[in-house]
Formats: structure tokens, sequence, C-alpha cells
């Protein structure tokens, strides 16, 4: 579905990203992980159109989409869920939940679909976004993304803030997203949580990808991630 290679990106002068390469396949949950500033959320923007890289390719569905401009990203079905939610906070949910369909032209069907999927929503479409709990912010911000009708998810520190119920809740939705057949690249720092959803394990440091194994394996030898990380959490 994604396919990243050779990636250098700059911020400025300063490299951010140092020949980074990596794939997530359709129905595949990919973590990536690392301390604060290894370059993960510049990953997802580099992604996104958001930032420019100097060398290499991205390629989604065999499509080059390297130097797609950002508001063409979406149109083609990469949904991004950012830190710290950015949502419409004066809008009411159920207006923000349209914006994420016009990014794609869905109709109502699919917010249909997406209510069902997380339907504590729908007992506030009227409410305005920014009287939600955190909990629920963050489930309107996934909820937007998946009315684009996403192939492929980018999701970046989605359980920052919230109580472990909330966040399980989430990862669960995460996980019926992948047997749907969604692509699923994930920024999260709750090392624990991750890897129980999570088929693959990215760690970076300074810009690049330094290791690469199942989560399976992560999770029996935690090694790595004490080395790349700090914690295992």
């Amino acid at each position: 579905m994604l396919e990243v290679s050779h990636i250098d990106t700059f911020h400025g002068a300063a490299q951010a990203l140092n020949d980074v390469s990596f794939s997530v396949a359709a129905g595949e949950i990919v973590g990536l992980m690392g301390r604060n500033g290894a370059g993960k959320t510049t990953t997802i923007r580099t992604i996104m159109g958001q930032l420019r890289p100097r060398t290499g390719t991205i390629r989604l569905r065999g499509e080059d989409i390297t130097h797609l401009v950002p508001h063409k990203i979406p149109r083609r079905g990469v949904a991004y869920v950012p830190q710290g939610r950015r949502l419409f906070n004066g809008m009411s949910v159920e207006e923000n939940l349209r914006m994420g369909l016009a990014a794609r032209n869905s109709n109502t069907a699919v917010l249909e679909s997406v209510l069902q999927l997380l339907p504590v929503l729908k007992e506030r479409l009227q409410q305005r976004a920014g009287t939600l709990s955190g909990g629920e912010q963050q489930m309107l911000a996934m909820a937007r993304a998946l009315c684009a009708e996403p192939m492929l998810l980018l999701l970046d520190e989605p359980s920052e803030g919230l109580v472990p119920e909330i966040v399980e809740r989430l990862f669960a939705t995460v996980v019926t997203l992948k047997h749907r057949g969604v692509a699923i690249l994930l920024v999260e720092q709750r090392v624990r949580s991750a890897l129980k959803v999570c088929d693959r394990v990215l760690l970076m440091e300074n810009g690049a990808i330094r290791h690469e194994a199942p989560a399976s394996r992560l999770t029996a030898d935690p090694a790595p991630l004490e080395r790349y990380i700090g914690v295992h959490r």
C-alpha cells in the first residue's frame, strides 16, 4: 500500500530524515517509535506532503505521490490524525465529520458506517467539538479521518493524555480497521499498548530507522526498545 524509499527531509539547513525507507501493507499496523525529536512526526508530515523531501520517493499503491501538493494527498485515500487532534472546536461534531466527508466527496452512508464504529459520537452530533471530553475529542478526530474512507491511516500519538479505558477502546477501533484492510502507520509512546496491536515496529533515532522487528519479537526481547526509546512501558 505505502512504500517510502530513501527519504531525506530537511528543516532549513538541518537534516531531519536520513535515508528513511519502509513499507506498510494493506491490513497491517506498523508502529513508528523513538524518543522525542527522533523524526516520527516529520516522517508523517513528509508522507502528507506538508514537508517536501529533498531526495527519495513515496508511493501509494504504486503511484508516486512524492511531489503532490498537500490537499491532493487525502484525495488519494490517505487520512491523518495529528497529534493534538486539531478539531474545529467551535463547530458541532456533525460539522466536523462532514468536513471529513468533503475530503473525498463521501456520502452520508459513510458517515453512518463511521458512527457505528464509534457510537459514542452518535449521541453528540449537535454538541460543539470543544466541549467534548479528551477521549471523545480523540474519537472525533479519528472519525473525521475515517469519513474520508482512507486506504492508509496515519496516527500521531492518538493515546496522548487519555485514560487507559479510552486508550483500549481506541486501539480496538484501530484493530477493526486493520481487519477491514486499512494500512495503518502508528506513532505511539505507550509502548506496551502499541505492541499489542502492531504487526511490525520501526525504531527511529536521529532521523533514521535503526531497527525493525515484529512486535511479538520486541515483546519477548525488549532490549532494542530500551536502547532506542529508553523505557519499556
